[in-house]
């Protein structure tokens, strides 16, 4: 359905009587925003994350695969939301936004608390291979 769509909007820009550059552009930018909407629709899909007390990340992934990874950076957007990077080894990296509609105040309030301690000169660790999802507890954060 993507690629159809996409298909239209280029033909409604060639048909249009605008430039020929402004042509070009408009369908350089239709591939582009078509591929990068592709590309995130193929990214394995993460189902929960965890944070253990050493610092440790584990990632659930939808087939039910628990991966350990490493935290690179975070942001924290006031109490909303909480922007997280991590990288898996093997995979790409994993980018996860925690805010209102996906994820509890109470944990996003934990979290932020624990970020701070990074923040006030903890340093992320360099490499991690211990997972935090322990089958019998599940995800800690």
């Amino acid at each position: 359905m993507l690629l159809f769509v996409s298909l239209l909007a280029v033909l409604a820009v060639l048909l249009s009587a605008i430039p020929s550059w402004l042509k070009a552009a408009l369908v350089g930018a239709t591939a582009w925003a078509t591929w990068r909407a592709i590309a995130t629709s193929t990214r394995p899909k993460v189902r929960a994350a965890g944070w253990a007390h050493d610092g440790g990340w584990s990632l659930r992934m939808a087939t039910g695969e628990d991966l350990p990874a490493v935290l690179r950076s975070f942001r924290v957007a006031g109490e909303a939301a909480v922007w997280l990077h991590l990288q898996v080894a093997g995979r790409k990296n994993v980018s996860l936004l925690l805010a209102p509609d996906n994820s509890d105040a109470d944990i996003r309030r934990r979290l932020r608390m624990r970020l701070a301690t990074l923040d006030s000169g903890e340093t992320l660790p360099a490499s991690s291979d211990r997972g935090t999802l322990a089958r019998s507890r599940g995800p800690t954060v």
